[in-house]
C-alpha cells in the first residue's frame, strides 16, 4: 500500500522522534494511505494536518528543556541553574560557551525543527488533494503552512547559518536530486530568501488576526506573517525593509500592563501576534515540561535557566518588567503563592543556602498548573513592542533617529520609566539594544540580538558572577553559530561541512 507520507530525511530517519500526539488529539497522519485519503478529504481533515505543525510546537524537543538551554542559558540573561551537582545533560557547557559538536541540545533542536518542517511539507503536499474540503479553508491553511515553515527556518537560520532546504517530502526509492536535497547545505542568504518566499506567498492567503474565531486565535495571521518578515529584515540589516514591514502590522496596540501579558488573562491578547499556545487540560497540551524544567527548586520545579545578577542590573529603578520577568525568593507571587527562601546550618547558626538559584523565570510560571508537566503557560514569539523597537532601530540605522526615539518612549513609558535621555544615532542605537533586552528577556531572543548586533565578545566578558567570576568567553568565528550536529555531517557523505570552529 503506498503510503502519502515519507520520513523527510528518509536517510537518517533514526534521528528524529515519531510524529507528536497533537494537542486536539486529532489521529495521526504519517500512516495514511492513498486508499485512505478521503477520510480526510474534509474540512476537520484538512485542519488536521495542520495541527499536527502547531502540536509540534509544543514537543520536548522543540520548546523545553533543549532550546531553552541553546537559546537562553547560553546568554548573558541566564545562568544554568538549578544546583552545582544537576548539569542538566549539558546546560553547564551551554552556558560555558564550551559545547561541541555532540551537543545534545544543539542536535535536538535541529532535529526537532526538521521534524516541523516535514509536517509542514506533507501539509503542502495534501492540502491539494482534499478536493472536498472548502477551497477557501484550504487556501488559508495552506499559508499556516508555508508560515510556520518558514519559522521553522529562521530558528534554523539564526542557531546554525545555512542548513539543507527541504522544500517537499522524498518518496522511496529516494533519488539522487533529493538526497542532494536533504544533505546539502545552503548558503544563509539562500536560506533567508526561502524564508521570505514562503512569507510571502503566506501574506496573499492568511487572514488578519481579528478575523479568525475565537477558538483559532492562536493561528498564524497575515499581521504575523509580516511582523516575522520584519524580523528577518532585521536579521540581514535590510533597514527599508524592516520599516517597510513593521508598517503593515496593523490592528495591534500595546498592552497596558506588562506583567498580565505573562499570565492566562494576557495569552494571545492585543499585543499579541504568535505565541505557541499551552493549554495544559487534558486532552489538550501543554508545551512539555516548559514550566517545571524552570520553576522553582524545590518547591515545584527543576530550577534552571536562573535569571542572571547581568540582567537584573540591566532594569533601571521603578522599571516594572523586573518583577514581572523574575521571580525572587522571599516574595510572593500575584497568586499568594509564597516563594520560601531556604536555610541550612553553619556553625550552629540559620543561613540562607546559598547553592539554591535566588530567582526563577517568572515568564515560564502557571498559576493553575504549578506541578503540572503541561501546564497552560504560553511562549510568546512575536509582540507587537517588538515590532515598534524594530521599527525604532531601523529607522535610527536610516538616520531618521527623532523619529526612533517617540517608538522607544512608548515602550519605556508602558515599563513605568521616563523618556530615554538618548539623543544622539550612536546614543538611541545603544538605548534600543538596551531596550530588547530587558523588554524581551527569556523571549528567547537576547544570544542572538547580541550576535547579530556584534556586541557579544563584550557583553560575556562583562557578564561575571559566582559561576564565572571573570566573565564568560565569547570566542568570535566560532560562538556565533551552534554546530550542526556531528550525526548529520557523517551521513552528509562529505556534502555538507561543519561550522568554524567545531
Amino acid at each position: 500500500m503506498k503510503k502519502i507520507y515519507i520520513s523527510m530525511f528518509v536517510l537518517f530517519a533514526c534521528f528524529f522522534s515519531g510524529c507528536a500526539d497533537d494537542y486536539l488529539d486529532v489521529k495521526q497522519t504519517e500512516t495514511v494511505s492513498t486508499d485512505d485519503i478521503e477520510l480526510f478529504n474534509n474540512d476537520n481533515g484538512a485542519k488536521s494536518f495542520v495541527t499536527a505543525i502547531y502540536s509540534k510546537f509544543l514537543d520536548w524537543d522543540m520548546s523545553s528543556f533543549g532550546w531553552i538551554g541553546l537559546a537562553s542559558i547560553t546568554s548573558d540573561d541566564a545562568d544554568k541553574g538549578s544546583i552545582p551537582s544537576d548539569l542538566g545533560d549539558d546546560k553547564d557547557v551551554l552556558d560555558a560557551l564550551t559545547y561541541n559538536s555532540s551537543n545534545p541540545s544543539a542536535q535536538s533542536t535541529f532535529n526537532a525543527n526538521y521534524d516541523g518542517i516535514n509536517k509542514c511539507n506533507q501539509a503542502l503536499a495534501i492540502l491539494p488533494k482534499l478536493d472536498k474540503a472548502n477551497a477557501d479553508l484550504r487556501k488559508r491553511l495552506t499559508g499556516e503552512a508555508k508560515f510556520l515553515r518558514a519559522y521553522l527556518y529562521f530558528t534554523l537560520v539564526k542557531c546554525y547559518g545555512g542548513v539543507p532546504i527541504v522544500d517537499h517530502l522524498s518518496s522511496l526509492p529516494i533519488s539522487a536530486e533529493d538526497k542532494k536535497m536533504q544533505l546539502t547545505r545552503r548558503t544563509a542568504a539562500e536560506v533567508y530568501a526561502f524564508i521570505e518566499n514562503d512569507l510571502n506567498e503566506a501574506i496573499a492567503v492568511l487572514p488578519n488576526k481579528s478575523e479568525y474565531a475565537a477558538s483559532e486565535k492562536a493561528r498564524a495571521s497575515k499581521g504575523a506573517a509580516y511582523a516575522l518578515l520584519a524580523k528577518v529584515s532585521l536579521y540581514q540589516k535590510k533597514w527599508q525593509k524592516v520599516v517597510d514591514y513593521s508598517n503593515m502590522v496593523t490592528g495591534y496596540s500595546i498592552s497596558p500592563d506588562y506583567a498580565k501579558m505573562f499570565r492566562l488573562e494576557g495569552e494571545n491578547d492585543g499585543e499579541s501576534i504568535f505565541e505557541i499556545n499551552g493549554v495544559g487540560s487534558v486532552p489538550i497540551r501543554g508545551i512539555s515540561g516548559y514550566s517545571n524544567t524552570q520553576g522553582v527548586r524545590d518547591s515545584w520545579g527543576w530550577g534552571f535557566n536562573q535569571p542572571s545578577q547581568s540582567l537584573v542590573k540591566a532594569y533601571e529603578a521603578g522599571d516594572v518588567r523586573k518583577d514581572a520577568t523574575i521571580i525572587f525568593r522571599g516574595t510572593t507571587l500575584y497568586d499568594g503563592r509564597v516563594i520560601p527562601h531556604l536555610y541550612k546550618e553553619v556553625d550552629g547558626k540559620k543561613e540562607i543556602d546559598t547553592t539554591l538559584s535566588p530567582r526563577y523565570n517568572f515568564k515560564a510560571y502557571s498559576s493553575a498548573f504549578t506541578d503540572a508537566w503541561e501546564t497552560d503557560a504560553n511562549i510568546k514569539c512575536l509582540r507587537y513592542a517588538e515590532v515598534l523597537l524594530m521599527k525604532a532601530e531601523a529607522l535610527n540605522e536610516l538616520g531618521q533617529t527623532s523619529e526612533a526615539i517617540p517608538l522607544l518612549n512608548q515602550i519605556r513609558k508602558r515599563a513605568g520609566l521616563g523618556d530615554t535621555p538618548a539623543v544622539s544615532q550612536t546614543d538611541v542605537r545603544k538605548a534600543i539594544w538596551k531596550e530588547r533586552r530587558v523588554e524581551l528577556a527569556f523571549e528567547f531572543d537576547r544570544f542572538f540580538d547580541l550576535v547579530r548586533t556584534g556586541q557579544a565578545k563584550a557583553a560575556f566578558a562583562a557578564d561575571k558572577s559566582k559561576y564565572f567570576p571573570n566573565g564568560r568567553v565569547f570566542t568570535e568565528n566560532k560562538n556565533e553559530l551552534f554546530p550542526i550536529p556531528d550525526s548529520f555531517i557523517r551521513i552528509s557523505e562529505g556534502m555538507s561541512q561543519q561550522n568554524p570552529g567545531y
